[in-house]
């Protein structure tokens, strides 16, 4: 049966080819048949209203339920070989998820810091990325923008927007179902029922439940852990909704959904291990041998960790979206929201089998969001005149609890062998610091209200000529609370000691070995802040104008401006700096752990064509973006650093089609973005902390991470009758991205060498829709791929030779066979 799958997905590759070129011989006079080349008329809603794609002056790419369903797409990491320009990585668990739009997007592994990517599902803004991430059920379409858009749509959408509206219910009664069994143990199921209840109600209701063994290997080494796999699937989802329309004019669409996720996410594997007697390998080899693999290969697919990485996701809300048509010209809505997302995640966080350090899997180590939201718009028309005027209110709470604790082996391996038994000869025994279940326990509670009032216009001067003017006011107020505790700390002893130390070993030694008991985890002079209380207000006016000509019927352009803007915020992680004093260095804590707003101001120059009497729709922007104190979040192998970047500049050129060739039943979808995103080069003196320089030193000048010059979907589907009574569908979708750095700093051994990846579907179903069975693939060739390479974990050194480089693996090859019903 694994044979016999993983030959069919492949073949449905060639057999796309294969029967287009049967139909073209067996049937010529299909081909003759004009207005069955026209692509569908694609109406999006970019500018919080129904337009036709071809008469929004934004770069969108619009993705259709079938789309996606052929792709094989269910989350939006999945999105990415839809979309050119797109990347959605995932890092320490699949609660971690970060977006980014030609190549800007910000880490998501720091709850501090919001998206600058925004996702929206159903006219609801996602307060994180990773909040956003999960089974998305029946989907009408996706619609990605890309550039600024945050004068329309919520907050936080600097480098742009991912907005999903789901399948709404119906009045005709819909009944689908879909069975799916693959490798790695693969099986699903989800099913849906709409339709009318009575004259004025209808109702959808979607549940689904997927379970699969993990497709990477754990060494446990001598426990605790038991799972000897990792990056499972085991959820389950609900979504319902009513529509009541009690009037023409009047409709309210009420959603409600559930989501349980109980899963094991994610071991990272070794990507460069330096060799020798003094590497941190070797360390951790000799406090517990076996416990990493100088040898192995990242594609080996072997991890090793000794704690649980389980994650344990709860995901809920209730929407209502009222929409009053209050006479012919004027519309009145209002979108009401409450959501909340919690996650409790365990975590090895050395990613080795020796018991260094680790966040406990028993529900302590957690990160809640709670949000109530308002949209009200009121929009109209009034002759060559189109107007919207709103306002937008969001209440989060943010509630975190991070800890991060030593595990039995961290003495030995730290203080004896990185710290080169300094504590040791200071008399400092493990059952005074590193002990075992110590550590750093800290929490956060941060409040933010968001409102904002906006307005956005657009006015024809003539039939050819619309110029639009948007404007957005926002007001972003921040309060947090943050209490840290540490125990079985070295700091202090450390800081006392320094000139002992450096009787022993020299200044610059013992600066470096007080500085490694000193580092933010292990220092308890955090715990003298005691409840640290912040507060911080911003007041940001953005907006955009776009200037659009329609040369003929079939060919429109436009310029653009768009100023975007990112809330700044509070880092929820430990954040340290250094004092010289008479004595010696005091590493304190960082009582201001704000950071700046980002700030982005974008030009476009656009056009929206049509060829071969609509059977061609070409469209094409070039762009030029310039952000400033763009929001950085990187692990320097002990500790994140946040810092503000003075500037990155984005440009190049998006290019996006759709094509129905001489052939019924032949669809074709893609596109290109070329994008050269870079920092501006800046020293020392121009960060926040100009002590984390030396961890920056690779970024001023260069392409920042996870920003490939060059990327390009491409997706056809093919479908034809078999006869009477059977219909064949098959469909196939790749992208292509160059190369690129897949860690913040941009050390050498991250980069992702030039990648295709390609999934493919083929199926064979009744004509009316009642039944298909479908083959498919994802990763059909199985192209090993990074998604993210950082250092490891307090094994990191400046030498290559001593260092250990961990990643985070794309998936490998899946398969299998899908049953789907429709009543």
């Amino acid at each position: 049966m694994r044979q016999m799958l993983c030959t069919s997905a492949s073949l449905a590759v060639l057999s796309t080819f294969v029967l287009v070129s049967a139909a073209q011989a067996q049937d010529p006079g299909q081909a003759s048949d004009a207005s069955a080349r026209i692509v569908d008329e694609i109406i999006v809603t970019a500018q919080k209203r129904e337009q036709r794609l071809q008469d929004v002056p934004i770069v969108v790419t619009s993705l259709s339920g079938q789309t996606l369903q052929d792709s094989g797409v269910r989350d939006i990491r999945e999105l990415t070989i839809l979309t050119p320009g797109l990347t959605v990585t995932s890092t320490t668990s699949e609660t971690v998820v970060t977006a980014r739009i030609r190549g800007v997007g910000t880490v998501g592994d720091n709850p501090g810091l919001e998206s600058s990517v925004g996702v929206v599902i159903d006219g609801v803004y996602r307060p994180r990325n990773g909040v956003s991430f999960g089974d998305l059920g029946e989907v009408q379409r996706i619609e990605v923008l890309k550039g600024p858009q945050g004068t329309l749509f919520g907050k936080n959408t600097s480098a742009g927007v991912i907005n999903i509206i789901t399948a709404p219910p119906t009045r005709d009664v819909q009944a689908e179902s879909e069975f799916s069994v693959g490798n790695y143990g693969a099986v699903g199921f989800s099913g849906s029922l709409s339709g009318p209840i009575t004259d004025a109600l209808s109702g959808r209701v979607f549940a689904a439940a997927r379970a699969r063994d993990g497709f990477q290997d754990v060494f446990t080494g001598a426990g605790p852990r038991g799972q000897t796999d990792d990056n499972d699937q085991h959820f389950y989802t609900v979504r319902g909704q009513l529509l009541f329309s009690p009037l023409e004019s009047f409709d309210l669409r009420i959603i409600g959904d559930y989501t349980k996720r109980e899963e094991f996410c994610c071991v990272g594997v070794q990507l460069a291990v330096g060799a020798g007697p003094s590497s941190r390998a070797s360390s951790i080899n000799a406090v517990r041998p076996g416990s990493i693999d100088p040898t192995s290969t990242p594609f080996d697919r072997q991890g090793y960790a000794n704690r649980d990485t389980n994650q344990d996701v709860e995901d809920m809300g209730l929407s209502a979206e009222a929409t009053w048509q209050v006479n012919d010209a004027v519309s009145l809505t209002s979108i009401t929201a409450w959501r909340d997302w919690k996650t409790a995640t365990g975590q090895d966080t050395d990613f080795t089998a020796a018991d260094l350090l680790y966040r406990p899997g028993d529900g302590r180590n957690q990160v809640e969001f709670e949000q109530v939201s308002q949209e009200l718009r009121l929009a109209g028309e009034a002759g060559p005149l189109n107007w919207l005027v709103g306002g937008f209110y969001a209440k989060e709470n943010l509630k975190s609890r991070s800890l991060l604790l030593y595990g039995s082996d961290f003495y030995a391996y730290w203080a004896g062998q990185v710290l080169g038994g300094v504590p040791t000869v200071l008399g400092l025994v493990p059952g005074s610091i590193y002990r075992q279940d110590g550590g750093q326990d800290d929490t956060f509670d941060q409040d933010d209200t968001t409102w904002a009032l906006f307005t956005n216009n657009s006015y024809a001067f003539t039939d050819a000529l619309e110029l639009t003017v948007g404007l957005r006011y926002t007001r972003d107020e921040k309060d947090i609370d943050s209490r840290y505790t540490t125990t079985a700390s070295s700091c202090d002893q450390g800081e006392a000691a320094f000139g002992t130390i450096a009787g022993l070993v020299g200044q610059a030694a013992a600066l470096q070995a007080v500085g490694g008991m000193c580092i933010n985890t292990l220092n308890d002079d955090f715990d003298d802040l005691g409840l640290l209380r912040q507060s911080r207000k911003e007041e940001e006016v953005s907006g955009t104008a776009k200037l659009a000509y329609r040369w003929t019927s079939r060919i429109m352009t436009y310029a653009s401006y768009s100023r975007g803007y990112k809330a700044g915020g509070y880092n929820l992680d430990r954040e340290g700096r250094v004092l010289l004093t008479p004595t010696g260095p005091n590493f304190a804590a960082n009582p201001d752990t704000s950071f700046a707003p980002e700030l982005v101001d974008s030009y476009e120059l656009g056009a929206k064509t049509s060829w071969l009497d609509g059977a061609l729709i070409l469209n094409a922007a070039a762009f030029h973006q310039t952000f400033t104190d763009f929001q950085l979040n990187t692990f320097e192998g002990a500790q994140f650093i946040v810092e503000t970047i003075p500037e990155v500049v984005s440009r190049g050129v998006d290019a996006d089609f759709i094509y129905t060739p001489p052939i019924d039943g032949l669809t074709l979808q893609g596109g290109v973005t070329y994008a050269q995103t870079e920092y501006s080069p800046f020293t020392a003196a121009d960060l926040k902390v100009a002590s984390r320089y030396p961890s920056l030193r690779r970024l001023p000048g260069a392409r920042i991470s996870f920003a490939p010059l060059w990327s390009a979907t491409l997706a056809g589907s093919y479908e034809r009758d078999l006869g009477d009574n059977l219909t064949l569908r098959t469909s196939m979708s790749g992208k292509y991205t160059s190369s690129y750095n897949t860690g913040s700093d941009l050390h050498p051994s991250k980069v992702q060498d030039d990648l295709v990846l390609v999934n493919a579907r083929i199926g064979f179903g009744s004509r009316d829709e009642r039944w298909a069975i479908e083959l498919w693939s994802q990763n059909l060739f199985d192209q090993d791929y990074l998604q993210v390479g950082f250092n490891g974990p307090y094994q990191y050194n400046d030498s290559d030779a001593i260092a250990v480089y961990d990643a985070f693996l794309g998936a490998p090859r899946t398969y299998g066979v899908t049953l789907r019903l429709r009543h």
